[in-house]
């Protein structure tokens, strides 16, 4: 039989529970995956406990990468036999089995292993919209990435480096600076020892930065438009440290007529083409060593709450997986 991490109320860690699951055969525009290797995002977290709802009881996870075992009538992006990869609902990835809309995977190339896959896929595509759609940054900026040690952090730093931009990064320990410098980091900049905004503002000159990148949230928003020259764009794709506050739209035009956005991966791949484009975008990058995936942490499937505690307390480094 199959298992999965499954959740009945929402909470800490511990609403995270270990069941055996049936897994139906696959219907129309389905595929049954056996699972190799599961990411651990962050968002994960806001689900389990409640801060993006769900309908309950659930499974939990959005990324996973392993192979195609029974195909559904009407699927022809995929066959048995083939290694494949997702990072979208719906949720269930924290399993080893599961059925997934064909349409929602992406082939993975042989030189790609399962870890690598499930470690980059949906951190990567996120990294991709953000750096390429959402702001396309340009050779020659420089520009500002909170917690660039994580990640998503690691990836934008070593793809922005790619593109020819200048990398500041926030990090909160000495190790994790190390580490973001190793990855594309110009400059690091540890919270709680030093004001984030006026050395953004020393590095660029008093100019300030044309975008920032942050998925930190409550604590770093207002800091982050601080830290912008006019005209610039405060991109805000995460809350770990909680919900940003009501933006007050005169404040923007005040500091400079600045741009907000709160972007999420899913618009960004909601149409195939849009996704096979992106993951081409990043498999081409990580095959040519422009990007490399760190996967520091390793867990057991039914672990899954160790995980989470780790990833909150911001324990972790580089990317999380979970082994079936």
């Amino acid at each position: 039989m199959a298992h999965a991490i499954c959740i009945e109320r929402t909470g800490g860690p511990e609403v995270l529970q270990w069941r055996e699951v049936a897994v139906a055969d696959p219907g129309p525009g389905q595929v049954r995956i056996v699972q190799r290797a599961v990411g651990v995002n962050y968002i994960d977290i806001y689900h389990r406990a409640g801060v993006y709802p769900l309908n309950l009881p659930s499974g939990i996870g959005m990324e996973a990468a392993g192979e195609v075992v029974a195909v559904g009538p009407g699927v022809d992006t995929c066959k048995v036999g083939d290694r494949v990869a997702y990072a979208s609902a719906p949720l269930g990835a924290y399993a080893t089995e599961r059925l997934m809309p064909a349409d929602r995977l992406v082939g993975l190339p042989s030189d790609l292993g399962d870890e690598q896959a499930a470690a980059v896929l949906l951190q990567g595509l996120t990294a991709h919209y953000l750096l390429r759609r959402t702001y396309r940054v340009q050779p020659g900026e420089t520009i500002l990435v909170h917690a660039a040690a994580g990640g998503v952090g690691l990836i934008l730093c070593q793809w922005a480096r790619a593109l020819g931009a200048t990398v500041i990064g926030t990090v909160s320990t000495d190790a994790k600076a190390e580490l973001a410098r190793a990855h594309g980091c110009a400059h690091t900049i540890i919270y709680g020892r030093e004001s984030f905004p006026q050395r953004v503002r020393e590095l660029t000159d008093g100019e300030g930065v044309p975008v920032v990148y942050d998925s930190v949230g409550r604590d770093t928003f207002e800091g982050s438009l601080s830290c912008l020259r006019p005209l610039g764009m405060m991109v805000s794709f995460g809350n770990a440290s909680g919900v940003v506050p009501p933006i007050d739209a005169g404040k923007l035009s005040r500091m400079g007529s600045l741009f907000f956005t709160r972007p999420g991966l899913a618009h960004y791949v909601a149409r195939r083409e849009d996704l096979l484009a992106g993951a081409a975008a990043l498999f081409d990058v990580v095959r040519k060593g422009k990007v490399r995936v760190e996967i520091r942490q390793r867990y057991p499937l039914r672990d899954a709450a160790r995980a989470h505690r780790d990833l909150e307390a911001r324990a972790t480094m580089g990317s999380s997986v979970l082994l079936p």
